[in-house]
C-alpha cells in the first residue's frame, strides 16, 4: 500500500498569487483544489506582503499540506521588479515555514522540464500538460497552472523519507 501525500505549489506574484493542491499516491496524481490570492496593488507593499502571508498561512491550515514547492524569482531585465516579486515569495514561504511545512524551490526552467519535457516551455504548454496530467482540474486561470505545475514538479523531487513518512 503506497502513503498518500498532499502536496501545495505556489507561483508566486505581488497582484496574483496562484495556488494548487495535489496529492500523490505511488505514480499518480490526483487535483485536490487550486486558486489565485489575490491583493490590491494599490494597497502599501508591507499590506500586500501580510495579505500574502495570511492567505498562504491559510491555505496550510486548511488543505494540510504534507509539502510545498515555490517557484523561483526569475531575474530578467528589471532588477526591481524580480526584487519585489523575490519579496512576496519571500512572504509566501514564510507562512510554509510558520506552518511547519518543508518548501522546495524551483527555477521556472526546471518546473517547465518536468511537465512539459522541456525548459523552454510556454505558458499555453504548460497549461496544457497540467490539464491532461489533472483532468479534474477543469478551467484554471495561468497563475492556478503554474502553481499546479509546480506541486507536480515538488512531487516528482520528494525525498524518500517523506514518502515513507507521510500519514
Amino acid at each position: 500500500m503506497s502513503t498518500t501525500i498532499r502536496i501545495l505549489g505556489i507561483d508566486p506574484g505581488l497582484r496574483h498569487t496562484g495556488w494548487g493542491v495535489i496529492e500523490q499516491t505511488g505514480a499518480r496524481l490526483v487535483h485536490v483544489a487550486h486558486g489565485v490570492i489575490s491583493v490590491d496593488p494599490g494597497f502599501p507593499m508591507a499590506d500586500r506582503l501580510g495579505g500574502i502571508f495570511e492567505a498562504v498561512g491559510e491555505l496550510a491550515r486548511h488543505y494540510g499540506p504534507h509539502a510545498a514547492g515555490v517557484e523561483e524569482t526569475l531575474v530578467n531585465a528589471n532588477p526591481r521588479s524580480a526584487l519585489k516579486l523575490g519579496q512576496a515569495r519571500g512572504a509566501a514561504m514564510a507562512a510554509l515555514s510558520m506552518a511547519g511545512i518543508s518548501v522546495a524551490e524551483f527555477a521556472p526552467r526546471k518546473i517547465k522540464l518536468a511537465i512539459v519535457g522541456t525548459g523552454t516551455a510556454d505558458k499555453d504548454q504548460v497549461a496544457f500538460m497540467v490539464k491532461r496530467l489533472l483532468p479534474k482540474a477543469g478551467e484554471m486561470k495561468s497563475d492556478s497552472a503554474d502553481a499546479l505545475a509546480c506541486a507536480i514538479c515538488t512531487a516528482h523531487h520528494l525525498p524518500v523519507e517523506l514518502k515513507r513518512g507521510a500519514a
